[in-house]
C-alpha cells in the first residue's frame, strides 16, 4: 500500500487496522510496547494530550484525552492491543494484515484490534471535527486483557482512578456485530457480562498400590464430576440482563419463533428448548446457566501408586448477581460428589446494567443500517469493562460490524483464520463516530 495518502489515517481505518495486525502482541508474553508507542505517535502528531501508565515498561497502557464542550460527562473508549497466540494452519499469515476475498486477515482482526482501529479512528475524527464533542473523550488503549488484565485495566483502575473522574459510560468490546434470526438483522449490544470464577477443586480418597484397585478413589470422584459436566448442565437462572436480551429478540420475530424464545425464560422448559434450537440454542445456553469447564487436571506421582488426592482447575463463569459459593453448591449436586474448593480468582460483575446510553447507541446503528434491530446483550465471557465497573462506569460492548450471515463470530475469535470483512471496519468507525457527536 502506498505510504503517502491525501486522506489522514482516521479516514483510512482499514489501513490503521492492517498496521495494528502487523505488531505481534501475542499474550503471552504480550510485548505490547511497540504497538502502543506507534499509536501514541499518531495522537502526539495531532497535538492530543497523551499519557503512558503501567508498572512494566514492556506492558504499557495509553490514555489520551480531548476536550469537549462541557454539555455532557466524559465518555470513555477502551480497548486492548494484546492478542492470543496464533498456532495452527492459517490461509494467510496471522501477523501480515493481508486483504483477500473481501476480508482483512490476522490474529486480532475480531478480538480486538479491529475494534481498536474503529475506536481510534472515531476518536481522531472527533478531534478533527469543527465542533467539539458534547463532553471530553478519553481513549484508553490497554495491555494484557487476554491474560487477565493484571498489567492492563486492573492496574490502571487501581493506580489511576482520577483519570476517569466523572465518567459514567464507556464503549468497548464485545457487541454490535450482526446476528441473523428469522430473517431479521439484530445487533446485540453488550450491557452486562458474566463473572470470572476460577476454582481449584481437590478430590480426596484412599491411596494404595496400583495393583489393588480402590473404589471411590480420588480420581474416580473427579471423574464423576467431569462426566456430569460433559453430559449435563447446571441449573437454569433467568437474570434481568438475559431476560432483556431474550425479550428484545422475541419482540421482533414471527410469533412461533417469539414463543420459543420466551419459553426459554421458563426454567422448566429452558433446557429442552435450548436443545431444540440447535446452533442458536448453543449461543443462548451460557446466558441462562453458570458454566464450568475443566481446563487443568493434575494428580499422582507415579504409575503404580493410587493417589490420595487429585485436582481439577475449573474455569467457571457465573451469571451476574451470583456468588462463588452458590456455583459450588450446584457443582457438588451435579456431580454427586464432594470436594475441597479454593477460589483462585473471582471478578464480580454488575447485576443490573445502566441503560442510560443504550438508546443513543441504537439510534447510531439505525442511522448506518435502517434495518438494524439493536438489543441489549449479556456476554458469556468477560471484558476489561468489569474493572471500570469498579469506578461506577457502565461499559457497552459496541464495536459495530456487519458480518455475512454464514460467518460465525464465535467460531473465528481465538481461532485460525480470524478475519473481518473489509467493509465492516468503516461501518463500525462511522457508527462510533456518530455516537461521539451526539452522546
Amino acid at each position: 500500500m502506498p505510504a503517502d495518502h491525501a486522506d489522514p489515517i482516521e479516514q483510512r481505518p482499514l489501513e490503521l487496522l492492517q498496521r495494528l495486525l502487523r505488531f505481534d502482541t501475542s499474550n503471552p508474553p504480550g510485548a505490547e510496547r511497540a504497538c502502543i508507542e506507534w499509536l501514541r505517535g499518531l495522537l502526539d502528531e495531532r497535538g492530543i494530550e497523551t499519557r503512558i501508565v503501567g508498572r512494566d515498561p514492556q506492558r504499557p497502557n495509553l490514555i489520551a484525552r480531548i476536550a469537549g464542550r462541557g454539555a455532557a460527562a466524559p465518555l470513555l473508549l477502551h480497548g486492548h492491543v494484546d492478542v492470543v497466540p496464533a498456532p495452527g494452519d492459517w490461509t494467510h499469515p496471522p501477523f501480515a494484515g493481508e486483504i483477500a476475498d473481501g476480508f482483512v486477515w490476522g490474529r486480532g482482526a475480531l478480538d480486538m484490534k479491529g475494534g481498536v482501529a474503529m475506536l481510534t479512528a472515531a476518536f481522531l475524527r472527533a478531534h478533527a471535527a469543527a465542533t467539539p464533542p458534547p463532553g471530553d473523550l478519553i481513549l484508553c488503549l490497554l495491555s494484557d486483557e487476554e491474560a487477565g488484565s493484571t498489567h492492563g485495566a486492573e492496574q490502571v483502575v487501581a493506580d489511576h482512578p482520577e483519570l476517569f473522574a466523572g465518567v459514567r459510560y464507556a464503549l468497548g468490546e464485545f457487541g454490535g456485530f450482526t446476528l441473523e434470526l428469522a430473517g431479521r438483522r439484530f445487533y446485540p449490544v453488550m450491557v452486562a457480562e458474566k463473572q470470572v470464577c476460577w476454582i481449584r477443586a481437590t478430590f480426596r480418597g484412599r491411596a494404595g498400590h496400583g495393583s489393588m484397585p480402590v473404589r471411590d478413589s480420588a480420581a474416580g470422584r473427579l471423574g464423576r464430576l467431569l462426566a456430569a459436566l460433559d453430559r449435563g448442565r447446571l441449573p437454569v437462572h433467568v437474570t434481568p440482563s438475559a431476560r432483556m436480551m431474550v425479550e428484545g429478540l422475541a419482540a421482533d420475530v414471527p410469533a412461533p419463533v417469539a414463543a420459543t424464545l420466551r419459553g426459554l425464560l421458563r426454567p422448566r422448559l429452558t433446557d429442552r428448548l435450548l436443545d431444540l434450537l440447535g446452533e442458536r440454542g448453543a449461543m443462548l445456553d451460557p446466558l441462562l446457566h453458570h458454566t464450568a469447564s475443566a481446563t487443568l487436571v493434575r494428580g499422582g506421582e507415579q504409575i503404580n501408586v493410587i493417589p490420595a488426592a487429585v485436582t481439577a482447575e475449573l474455569d467457571c463463569r457465573l451469571l451476574p448477581g451470583f456468588r462463588p459459593d452458590e456455583v459450588l453448591t450446584e457443582l457438588r449436586a451435579l456431580g454427586g460428589v464432594d470436594f475441597d474448593a479454593e477460589i483462585v480468582r473471582h471478578d464480580a460483575a454488575t447485576a443490573r446494567p445502566d441503560l442510560g446510553l443504550f438508546d443513543t447507541l441504537a439510534d447510531a446503528l439505525r442511522a448506518v443500517d435502517p434495518a438494524a434491530r439493536p438489543v441489549p446483550m449479556l456476554l458469556p465471557g468477560v471484558t476489561d469493562g468489569r474493572f471500570f465497573a469498579r469506578l461506577g462506569i457502565q461499559t457497552y460492548g459496541f464495536l459495530p460490524m456487519q458480518l455475512p450471515p454464514e460467518m460465525r463470530f464465535n467460531e473465528l475469535v481465538h481461532a485460525p483464520d480470524e478475519r473481518l470483512p473489509v467493509a465492516a471496519v468503516e461501518f463500525g468507525t462511522t457508527a462510533i463516530a456518530r455516537v461521539l457527536e451526539r452522546f
